[in-house]
């Protein structure tokens, strides 16, 4: 399987490769400005925007009309878009105009790979192309997102403006896609993303370049800010004239409405047309526009200083602009965008979505409709999951949020109470995702499946959004703030709203109440901590440690006898256990990863044959860390779900198959300065596995639950006993509730230093003693009785750790934090001292290259 991608992705890499230099050999910018693309009129070379002043751009443009000295008009083509846009109202306006209309940078036959393509930097070139053309003055024509670029040439250069023209122009940051910079910019990014994906990461020998919608045109919306434009259109004093289709679902007439307030010298034209009046309509366009050129060029056009009094009072009050809830293409997108981001998370988008109806951004219909949609449809296609198979349930992603147990659980569930369990699993937090494929694998019927869906979905999904909708209200409308920092006020509430509705479902049961309880007794009690929480001081002592020896790394010669940098990392634990005494060792046989299925199994019952050994035995892998993978298997069916990968990339790593020891265990830590006649036991740990008594009424999941210690592990119990959480143990009986001995997996860790004895200590030195090459590490025994631990007799060591191994005594919850810290500061401290002794002798510590290495190997 592995060998089979590989060499999917090498032929994929090479067709890659082959399509790229098919593009960079064949000129895809030459063939662009070529004669497939001529230009009418020239091409001026001017420095780049933006970026190294030694690049030279090309501009290129069309002309009509031939009158050097007559009036000029500027037309500026919107995005995606190119002068030949104007084909059929240039000339039009040619027979009494001077006419021309560059090929934005980016665009057309201009050079399209520059530093900066937003509508400020083309605002540059077109005054630049002014320039190289000695015009002084023209009529500025902006078409859609060259109406931005208008307004940026008027603020930096406002004479040469005589005129503009705004043609289905966008302006207003408010009614542009969704209203909000920060959303909109994420929005063009994604875009940008996508197209670049599909440009570079997809074979396509020059298919797609040339195409409209390219990373220009991405580019051109990701890079302009549309910010600044309100205030620009407040500043512009020339003649202006809007002209709008009331129809236009790119840029909203709402725009036009807004743009002409804000402007109280400009004059409206509506037309019963839409964003493509431009290309399909123009003799519409050609009327106005002379009309109004003649009356500026007589001087009857009024500038800003000329306008009437009720037109100035109106563009200066701040009341005036009314934000409007999204249409057109801005709410297409909008409402695709909800329905897709609940694939994600529907409840944080139900809550978003109803943030934007508070903000007045959607209407609740549409807003509640969309998230609807999304996620009815994506809780059919985790249904079609699970029509897929099981073997799907084992892959990436799939296999990250639900486990075999899950489905065999909610599989159960769905037997029994059917409709019922699909309608709760929508109110009951983690029970959605298992539930749906567990409908799946039983191949439900897909109409009853998805009509007893519908219903809670229609009833959850309002609920949600009207719920979010009302707490937004009240936040926006008491917090003006909110108005500065509105993106991050949007995600601060956005989540907030999200937690309190989450811990409100979990409080809603008797089961998320008390998995509340468990969340925070692992906040309280460092024991718990994640590791990215507690080792950040052992972290920074570790760095002071090499500091003061002078090598970051010289902790890892403590141990010259063992594999991976002295027990690093990723070393294999049959080799370590070869090193010690047979005698003192629990039995074992590697079993290696590329063995087949059957082989594997073999081994297996070879090994259980040769010794006499019954059910049960360990499966673990070779390179283990903190428990994970390892299995106690008691039939020659777990046997199988183990070797088929069930339990821990079994296909991917050697394994070792080990006799069972009963009875209780220690962790005793050892070290031994070179040199030294006898070493000194550091620290023991006795490991408790925990258990619940049952009481004849109460599952086993009640029973964790309600257990003052075990309900601050419950999702470590839950998902090592998934099979039996339903199970109604008898009253009386003792339920273990791990087999493994490690903290991480749910063992108590105690305090063992009153089994340390001369006997203990004896046996212990003897043992280690026995590893050429060992100073430093904790061995995992196991003892038919804790007074065979204190005679130093009968253990057997499961698994000996190196130097990053650990005491774990300090895991004792009569330890404090800080003690703790002690505990491994010194441990740390002996680490490197002893490895220091030992580079001394001539052993030579690991590379910090060596270690990542043995990380990243190790994690593979």
């Amino acid at each position: 399987m592995k060998l089979r991608w590989r060499r999917r992705l090498a032929f994929y890499l090479l067709v890659l490769l082959a399509s790229h230099l098919y593009r960079w050999r064949g000129g895809t910018e030459d063939r662009l400005v070529g004669e497939g693309l001529a230009v009418h009129g020239l091409a001026i070379q001017t420095s780049a925007i933006g970026g190294d002043s030694e690049q030279r751009v090309r501009l290129a443009y069309r002309e009509w009309g031939g009158d050097s000295d007559g009036p000029v008009v500027l037309l500026i083509h919107g995005s995606p878009g190119e002068a030949a846009n104007f084909d059929r109202l240039g000339p039009l306006l040619a027979e009494r105009y001077r006419v021309i209309a560059p090929d934005l940078p980016g665009f057309g036959a201009s050079t399209r790979q520059v530093p900066d393509y937003s509508i400020l930097a083309h605002a540059r070139y077109c005054l630049d192309l002014l320039n190289q053309l000695n015009i002084d003055r023209a009529h500025i024509v902006g078409y859609s997102m060259g109406g931005g670029v208008m307004l940026h040439m008027a603020d930096l250069e406002p004479r040469r403006v005589q005129s503009a023209v705004l043609l289905s122009s966008i302006g207003v940051q408010e009614l542009e896609l969704l209203g909000q910079y920060h959303l909109n910019h994420a929005i063009h990014g994604l875009q940008l993303a996508g197209l670049w994906l599909a440009m570079e990461a997809i074979p396509h020998f020059g298919f797609f370049d040339g195409s409209p919608i390219d990373l220009a045109y991405a580019r051109n919306f990701y890079d302009s800010d549309q910010r600044p434009l309100r205030g620009l259109l407040v500043d512009f004093e020339k003649p202006l004239l809007i002209v709008h289709g009331i129809g236009d679902v790119l840029v909203p007439h709402a725009a036009a409405l807004e743009h002409h307030r804000l402007v109280p010298q400009s004059e409206l034209v509506s037309i019963e047309a839409n964003h493509f009046m431009v290309f399909v309509s123009p003799l519409q366009l050609v009327g106005p526009m002379s009309e109004f050129f003649q009356r500026v060029g007589v001087g009857e056009a009024p500038h800003r200083v000329d306008a009437k009094a009720d037109r100035i009072a109106a563009a200066d009050d701040p009341d005036g602009f009314q934000p409007s809830k999204t249409t057109g293409f801005g709410l297409v997108i909008a409402l695709v965008l909800i329905a897709l981001a609940t694939l994600v998370s529907e409840d944080l988008t139900c809550i978003a979505a109803g943030l934007l109806v508070a903000q007045g951004s959607l209407g609740f219909v549409e807003a509640a409709a969309a998230c609807f949609v999304g996620i009815f449809f994506g809780d059919l296609m985790l249904y079609g999951l699970g029509r897929l198979g099981r073997p799907w349930l084992g892959r990436a992603p799939l296999k990250w949020f639900v486990t075999e147990a899950d489905i065999d659980r909610s599989t159960r569930w769905f037997k029994q109470r059917g409709s019922l369990v699909i309608f709760l699993s929508r109110f009951l937090p983690g029970t959605r995702l298992p539930t749906y494929v567990s409908a799946g694998v039983l191949r439900t019927n897909v109409g009853w499946f998805a009509l007893n869906l519908l219903i809670p979905v229609a009833v959850w999904t309002p609920l949600l959004v009207a719920l979010a909708e009302l707490v937004g209200d009240r936040f926006f409308d008491s917090f003006e703030v909110f108005q500065q920092y509105a993106l991050p006020g949007f995600v601060v509430l956005m989540v907030s709203v999200w937690t309190l509705i989450s811990l409100g479902r979990s409080l809603a049961t008797h089961r998320g109440r008390r998995l509340v309880v468990g969340w925070w007794k692992r906040q309280r009690h460092w024991e718990f901590w994640p590791r990215w929480r507690f080792y950040p001081p052992i972290v920074l002592y570790v760095l002071w440690l090499g500091l003061r020896h002078r090598s970051l790394t010289v902790f890892t010669a403590a141990n010259p006898g063992i594999p991976a940098a002295g027990g690093f990392h990723g070393e294999s634990k049959a080799e370590i256990l070869e090193g010690l005494s047979p005698r003192w060792v629990a039995r074992f046989r590697k079993i290696p990863a590329a063995a087949d299925l059957a082989s594997k199994r073999a081994t297996v019952f070879d090994f259980m044959r040769s010794l006499g050994l019954e059910y049960p035995v360990v499966l673990k892998p070779d390179q283990g860390l903190r428990g994970i993978g390892v299995a106690v298997v008691a039939s020659d069916e777990e046997v199988d779900d183990y070797l088929q990968g069930v339990a821990g990339d079994a296909d991917r790593r050697d394994l070792l198959v080990q006799e069972y020891v009963g009875g209780p265990e220690l962790g005793v830590f050892y070290l031994r300065k070179p040199g030294d006649e006898t070493g000194q036991i550091f620290s023991i740990t006795e490991k408790v596995r925990p258990s619940v008594v049952g009481d004849g009424r109460s599952t086993l999941e009640n029973l964790i639950l309600a257990d003052p210690r075990a309900v601050s592990l419950a999702p470590v119990y839950f998902r090592i006993l998934a099979a039996e959480l339903d199970r109604v143990p008898a009253a009386g009986e003792n339920v273990q509730l791990v087999e493994v001995g490690s903290h991480s997996g749910g063992v108590v860790c105690l305090d063992g230093a009153a089994y340390e004895t001369e006997e203990l200590a004896d046996a212990i030195e003897r043992l280690s003693r026995s590893y050429e090459g060992f100073y430093f590490g904790r061995f995992d025994l196991r003892a038919p009785s804790h007074d065979s631990f204190r005679a130093g007799r009968g253990f057997r060591v499961l698994e000996l750790n190196g130097v990053t191994s650990e005491a774990t005594h300090i895991y004792d919850r009569r330890y404090s934090l800080w003690q703790a810290y002690g505990v491994l500061f010194e441990q740390w401290r002996l680490a490197f001292e002893i490895g220091a002794l030992n580079r001394a002798r001539g052993i030579r510590p690991a590379s910090i290259i060596e270690l990542l290495r043995l990380l990243r190997n190790g994690s593979a």
